[in-house]
Order: C-alpha cells, then structure tokens, then sequence
C-alpha cells in the first residue's frame, strides 16, 4: 500500500493533513468526553429543586393532619396547608424534569459534538485520502508489468483523468497519439499521470535495486 508521495512536497502536505486529521478527531472526542463529565454536574438544582418539594410536600401534609384535627373549623385550616403542599409537589415534579432534561443532555450533546466533527472529516478529507491510496498503490503494481506496456496504462489513465488543458499541454490530439503510439506524446501522458499522484518514475523499482 503506498501511503505517502514520492515528491517532498506532496508528501510533506499529505503528512501534515494527516496529521491535522488525527489532531481534529482527538480534539473533538477530547472535547465531547469533558462534556459528558461536566453535564452531570448541572443536576445539582434539579436536586435540590426535587428534595426541597418532597421536603415542603411533607412538612405542609403534616401540618394538614394535625390542623384538621381542630373541631368544627379543621378542615377551612388545613386548605392553606393543603395548597402548599401542592405547591411543593409542584416543585418536586419540575426538579425531576430538570433532571432528566440534563440526563439527556449528558447523552446526545456530547455525542453531537463528538459525530458532527467526525461525520465533517469522513465526508471531506478521508474521501481524498483514500482515492489517492488507491490510485497510488494501483499505480505501483504497474511496476510488474513491461516498460512500456506500463507506460501505455499510465498514459490512458491520464487521457481518463486529467483536465483538457494538461493533456492540450501534451499533444493537440492526446487520444489520436495515444492511440497511434507516438512514444513522446505517450511518455508525456504517462509522466502527466505520475506527477498528478506526487509519484516519480522508477521509484519502485529504484528501491527494490
């Protein structure tokens, strides 16, 4: 598998995109980890808000019991208590929401922050890096085959990929010498798709001597 260039350049670029790339998804899954560690922390309130209900709940119920125990005018007492009682309910129900609102929260805000980051990097830049692996490495296991049927390849794959304008540079009729197997204007594709890639000529089979 060819992971890298031949030329410094596109090799240096490559290396540093791949490096910016592991940089990003080490960030953000950093990032959403320390958000799922500090969300919980936000319950405190809901806590607080839910013991405080159930406690003023309690207290006011009791308050209810014991007041209607008065004769005659127990039961026009105890509705005020009765009343706050609710009222703390109440509150113990919105601390409980509170609570699940920050649980959810703990789960799918981090996962937001871990998937989009990462979804961005697999839509754009592992697309690229793969496409050119693959054309690379396909590109140096032409290395088995004779020179110039080698060359021949490298020069239709440049007639398939290259713009208008690079193969122009080449020859005023590309397909007609590849065709006709003018060996300049076909050398000239082959060299064309090579320089696409960042690849030199030989460079296998320079290493492998």
């Amino acid at each position: 598998m060819k992971l890298y260039a031949d030329t410094p350049v596109r090799a240096s670029l490559q290396l540093i995109s791949d490096l910016f790339a592991l940089v990003w998804v080490v960030v953000w899954v950093h990032a959403a980890l320390t958000l799922r560690e500090v969300i919980p922390s936000l319950n405190r309130p809901g806590e607080l808000m839910s013991s405080t209900g159930e406690g003023f709940t309690e207290h006011m119920s009791t308050a209810a019991e014991n007041v209607r125990q008065v004769p005659l005018a127990g039961e026009a007492l105890a509705t005020p208590f009765v009343n706050l009682s609710e009222t703390g309910a109440t509150l113990g129900e919105a601390g409980d929401s509170f609570q699940e609102t920050v649980a959810s929260l703990a789960v799918t805000l981090p996962m937001l922050v871990a998937v989009l980051p990462l979804f961005l990097i697999a839509a754009t830049w592992l697309p690229m890096r793969a496409r050119w692996i693959g054309r690379a490495t396909d590109t140096r296991r032409l290395d088995r085959l004779a020179p110039e049927a080698r060359t021949r390849l490298l020069a239709l794959r440049a007639l398939t990929s290259a713009s208008a304008t690079k193969l122009l540079r080449v020859h005023d009729d590309p397909a007609g010498a590849w065709q006709g197997n003018d060996r300049a204007a076909v050398a000239g594709l082959a060299a064309l798709e090579l320089r696409s890639l960042g690849l030199r000529q030989g460079a296998t089979r320079a290493k492998r001597s």
